[in-house]
This record gives structure tokens, C-alpha cells and sequence, in this order.
């Protein structure tokens, strides 16, 4: 089974790359990981902020309300945080990019934060079940 991951915008592949290394030449294996280490900076604050179940908790939630924004008072109570970890972790997506403080104690999904949560948490899982699918083979 050759595993591909496709980009797709309006019914036309914008992106497509094997996940397979045996797919992939040596030589185009090499630049891909070359960039990856000038990127690795900020590959590290994404995945650093995503790593962490209440902060993904936090993003769900600030993703959940219609204008994508939420109180620090608000995650305290829905999610049963004490003020430090709401602080804490939101000081941590705000690092990776993907939450904004907007004023006193209010917090909005950056742009970036919409699209790269619901992009990484949809790919993530799909590839999890099509590796796991492989293991199986």
C-alpha cells in the first residue's frame, strides 16, 4: 500500500507527497530533512503547545464558540483550571502561534490556530488509523 498525503482545493490536488521513505529518492529525502531543520524552531512551538492534553482541551473549547474567542474566566470554569494552568497554557499556544490575547483576560484563535488545529487534529488522526493499518499488514 502506498500512502499519500494529499492537499486539496477546490477538487484539484495542490500538494501531494508519499509518506513512505521507500517512495522518496535519497537525494530528495536529504533536502526534505535539511528544511525541516531550518524550520525546526518553529515546528518545536507547535508541537510544544499541541503536546499537552489541556492545552489541546483549550483549543477545542476556544474552537467550539462561533467567534473563536473565549475568557480566561471561562476556561477556568469550563475545563475545572485553576488560574495558573489556564495562564500557563495559554501563554504556551500563544508561543505556538495558534491563540492571540485580544485584551483583559480574553483570548482568540489566531488565524493560523483555526485552520493548523483542525488541519494537524484531522490529518493527525487519519494517519495514526492508516499507520496502524499498516502495522497490521
Amino acid at each position: 500500500m502506498k500512502l499519500k498525503l494529499q492537499l486539496v482545493q477546490d477538487g484539484e490536488i495542490i500538494f501531494e507527497i508519499p509518506l513512505s521513505p521507500m517512495d522518496w529518492s535519497r537525494e530528495h529525502l536529504r533536502n526534505e530533512f535539511n528544511a525541516i531543520e531550518e524550520d525546526f524552531q518553529r515546528f518545536s512551538k507547535i508541537f510544544d503547545a499541541l503536546a499537552h492534553e489541556t492545552r489541546l482541551r483549550m483549543m477545542k473549547r476556544v474552537m467550539e464558540e462561533e467567534d473563536r474567542t473565549i475568557s480566561f474566566s471561562d476556561f477556568m470554569r469550563d475545563l475545572d483550571l485553576n488560574p495558573k494552568l489556564v495562564w500557563e497554557n495559554a501563554r504556551k499556544l500563544r508561543e505556538g502561534g495558534l491563540l492571540e490575547k485580544i485584551g483583559r483576560g480574553r483570548y482568540r484563535c489566531s488565524e493560523f490556530g483555526e485552520s493548523g488545529f483542525m488541519m494537524m487534529s484531522f490529518a493527525l488522526k487519519r494517519l495514526r488509523k492508516a499507520l496502524e493499518e499498516l502495522e497490521e499488514l
